[in-house]
């Protein structure tokens, strides 16, 4: 099929004087990986939540697998996968006997032992979900989410409290998932799981998407992309360095310490900025030039205050 995986265009929820999701527009291809980034109360979990059908939009439209995700639920729920933040199981339930209840519901279930085995949960099968680590049950709920076989899943915070080798056997899984032509859709606060997992970001702030590309696009959309980073005392006046350098240039820190240059990086402006802080009698440390991150996208789309 030609149609995308995910389709909405216009999507409003609003819940009494909030406005959760202010027309959103989201494509998520066939067989692609499609993150979801942006501070708390963005609006992801929202417009997530709209597309698998879990709330009804005030206004827009949204398609799944070219079917109503509201109207069409029983028909798309065989088809879809689904892996709640948060886990979602009864505490009672044994980490297998909770997979194989939801492969029995299956057509054509992946084998629950090689699942088990693969994600790391053979050693605890027989606990109880309540005894389960935070890592242990959210590598259960990816168990649950995929062992359908399904064409689309849902991945909420997929590697939220995992450890750093338990993230990495996440991230291959996903991989695993689109190489077998399965779209994915995930929401993360992890930046560099965006960067590593998807081909496609979509920046969600205030209910609106503000940017939306993939992350080569994203990051290389100032100019060469290229900027010169370095550390130095924190708060140091740079108004005498954005004076020398080039027009096109601007300088912050980011940081306590962190300074980048941004706006097209040269070994004038590299001279330049080691001049001005032997002038300053400041060491520069860490110099490195190099591309925009996909953090400093998303801050300059989203802003640097915290969010509740």
């Amino acid at each position: 099929m030609n149609t995308p995986a995910v389709e909405a265009h216009g999507l409003v929820k609003t819940y009494g004087a909030l406005t959760a999701v202010a027309g959103l527009d989201l494509v998520a291809e066939r067989g692609t990986v499609v993150a979801l980034l942006g501070p708390n109360g963005a609006g992801k979990t929202t417009t997530v939540e709209l597309c698998e059908g879990y709330r009804r939009p005030d206004a827009g439209t949204v398609r799944v697998l070219g079917l109503d995700p509201v109207r069409d639920g029983r028909l798309l729920r065989p088809r879809v996968g689904v892996m709640p933040q948060g886990g979602g199981a009864y505490p009672g339930v044994r980490a297998a006997e909770m997979l194989r209840l939801v492969a029995a519901c299956a057509a054509e279930p992946l084998p629950v032992g090689w699942l088990l085995s693969t994600l790391g949960l053979d050693a605890v099968a027989r606990l109880p979900y309540k005894r389960l680590s935070g890592g242990q049950q959210q590598r259960l709920a990816l168990a649950c989410a995929i062992v359908g076989r399904p064409e689309l899943v849902f991945l909420d915070e997929p590697t939220a409290g995992l450890d750093p080798q338990a993230r990495r056997l996440v991230w291959e899984l996903v991989g695993a998932l689109r190489s077998d032509g399965v779209t994915v859709l995930l929401t993360t606060h992890l930046l560099a799981e965006a960067d590593a997992l998807a081909d496609r970001v979509v920046i969600i702030h205030r209910g609106r998407v503000v940017a939306a590309g993939s992350p080569a696009e994203l990051t290389g959309a100032g100019g060469d992309g290229h900027q010169l980073r370095f550390r130095a005392r924190a708060g140091l006046d740079l108004r005498l360095l954005a004076a020398a350098l080039p027009a096109r240039c601007r300088v912050e820190q980011v940081r306590p310490g962190d300074y980048v240059v941004d706006g097209g990086v040269d070994p004038q402006v590299i001279a330049t900025v080691t001049a001005w802080c032997a002038q300053q009698g400041v060491l520069a440390e860490a110099l490195q030039v190099g591309g925009r991150s996909l953090e400093d996208v998303f801050l300059e789309l989203t802003g640097r205050e915290l969010r509740p």
